[in-house]
């Protein structure tokens, strides 16, 4: 990939949704596709980002520490580990990071189409997601202040919240971004490098906070919650450290000069109309944003209810749920970044198509031999956590393709609402089979219903145009 040098771009036509640019990748409201730096200065804070998922909130501060016994009164602490006033407690913590989590929800389905809207009209992208990545490194530090005492529990919750909000917003920029470091014939390698980073940059902390734990903390004192702290600390310092190349070297989108400036409020307006005009003259993307909201909720409860289903439906000890979690994620950021070359060559909807088929038949598996043992769980659970990556990589990688020129982090905006808006289909159809069923195992069916809902979906979503071109040679010439 080298720097290109495009002649000035043409005015754009009446519907840009379905008209092809020149065979370099330029699109009418787009920047000059971006050499080797700016490529990997964009994938970069995928890296730079994803502790903050992966350590902050899935494994490490939540799970351990924010609803843990630490956050308990010292007398309901100090009651055994099977007594029904403790577990009480503690799951009444689970509920109220749970409520604090749902209004960030809330607030990121409201925000993320307008304020993308926004970035699209003024050109302002990259300043969007400056400001949303700074809020999130800030919550980070914030929680070096959360210490070991219920008085804090509710701002350790607040703060993950934020940081849950502003990851999202910045996604939502980021994403959009995707058109700016790449062309039609390199979109989904992009993408699928991006997305596969994150994974790596993720696990490697991960792996990091296990090191620091198997020796102790090297004799640093670790009561008053102070190691995770220290984490929380490493986490925003890893992501300073890491996500400023995007905004040394790639540059800003352009402006969308044919699309009128209003207020925040006027902006929900407007973004009603953008539906409708979506609905009318970009059919495929908008049908294509309700199916990938079901399938993306499936692709999230794998990694969310994959550990509990190791640990209790297979019987995997701590160190072994561990284990498998860095393996898993490896194993999702190498696959990832592989399938970014099919995408390129055989389409986006081609590889999420083949994922989906893929993940819905390992955790078929997963259920029929079970009563094989732990084997099946570390053979079908690895190879279909190999499917989950390309998934959404190559989800990114066609909304990209879909967006119209000048609109993308609009329309990323609107597929984070849409995401929020059913993500509660996977987890409703877990908790409902476990408890019917009386077994964990069998709440591996809703996933995967969900997951074959999605794929029924995509087989029906046909995207025409330039929406299905994967490779730039198929493009008319300029």
């Amino acid at each position: 990939m080298s720097d290109t040098s495009a002649a000035p771009t043409p005015p754009p036509a009446p519907r840009p949704s379905s008209q092809p640019g020149p065979a370099t990748g330029e699109q009418p409201g787009r920047a000059p596709a971006a050499g080797r730096r700016e490529v990997l200065a964009w994938a970069l804070w995928d890296w730079a980002t994803q502790p903050f998922n992966t350590v902050i909130l899935t494994f490490v501060f939540t799970a351990l520490y924010l609803t843990s016994d630490a956050f308990l009164t010292p007398e309901v602490a100090a009651l055994g580990a099977d007594d029904p006033a403790r577990e009480r407690a503690l799951a009444g913590l689970a509920s109220g990071l749970g409520a604090w989590i749902t209004v960030g929800g809330v607030l990121i389905a409201l925000l993320a189409p307008v304020l993308g809207r926004r970035a699209d009209v003024t050109g302002r992208r990259k300043a969007w997601l400056g400001g949303a990545t700074l809020v999130m490194v800030v919550s980070m530090l914030g929680l070096w202040a959360v210490r070991a005492d219920p008085a804090y529990f509710v701002l350790g919750a607040a703060l993950i919240s934020l940081g849950s909000v502003a990851s999202e917003i910045a996604g939502v920029n980021y994403n959009a971004m995707l058109v700016q470091v790449s062309t039609p014939a390199t979109v989904g390698k992009v993408s699928g490098l991006g997305w596969g980073l994150g994974y790596v940059g993720g696990i490697l902390t991960l792996v990091v906070v296990v090191v620091a734990t198997a020796f102790d903390w090297w004799g640093m004192p670790t009561d008053d919650g102070l190691a995770y702290r220290v984490i929380a600390v490493g986490c925003a310092v890893w992501a300073a450290a890491f996500a400023w190349p995007l905004f040394r070297y790639v540059p800003e989108a352009p402006a969308a000069p044919d699309r009128a400036k209003v207020g925040f409020f006027a902006s929900y307006a407007a973004l009603a109309r953008d539906v409708v005009d979506l609905y009318r003259t970009a059919r495929p993307t908008f049908w294509f944003l309700l199916a990938s909201a079901v399938y993306r909720d499936g692709l999230a409860s794998v990694f969310t209810f994959g550990a509990v289903i190791a640990a209790v439906s297979f019987g995997f000890g701590d160190e072994q749920v561990l284990a498998f979690g860095i393996a898993a994620n490896l194993l999702a950021g190498v696959s990832t970044i592989l399938a970014g070359r099919l995408d390129d060559r055989f389409g986006p909807r081609a590889v999420i198509v083949a994922a989906l088929a893929g993940l819905v038949g390992c955790g078929l598996v997963v259920v029929a031999l079970h009563p094989v043992g732990p084997v099946v769980f570390w053979v079908a659970g690895l190879l279909l956590t190999c499917f989950v990556g390309p998934a959404q990589s190559a989800s990114r990688s066609m909304l990209a393709r879909m967006s119209p020129p000048g609109r993308e982090s609009e329309i990323f905006g609107l597929y984070a609402t849409t995401g929020r808006a059913v993500s509660f289909l996977s987890p409703s159809l877990w908790t409902l089979l476990i408890a019917v069923t009386g077994a964990t195992i069998w709440g591996t069916l809703g996933i995967v219903f969900v997951l074959a809902a999605g794929l029924v979906l995509m087989l029906v979503v046909t995207p025409g145009g330039r929406d299905a071109i994967p490779r730039a040679a198929a493009l008319p010439a300029a």
